[in-house]
């Protein structure tokens, strides 16, 4: 089983911007950003423009973890 969960905090303190920045960038509301990190709601669109916006691909928005089933 796989735990997927955004990482989108630490590549914005790697890169040294900030969610507002980022939204400003990128024209996809601060609020939508909030939620994206949240883990509450991803839309497809925000995470290709996220992920150019950031240099990086759309894999590494998030951290994968393999979790053994019970």
């Amino acid at each position: 089983m796989l735990k997927v969960k955004p990482n989108l905090m630490s590549l914005l303190k790697e890169k040294g911007i900030t969610q507002l920045q980022l939204s400003e960038t990128t024209g996809i509301p601060q609020g939508s950003l909030s939620r994206f990190d949240k883990n509450s709601r991803h839309e497809s669109a925000h995470l290709f423009t996220i992920a150019r916006a950031l240099g990086v691909g759309v894999e590494d928005l998030f951290t994968v973890q393999e979790q053994e089933e019970k």
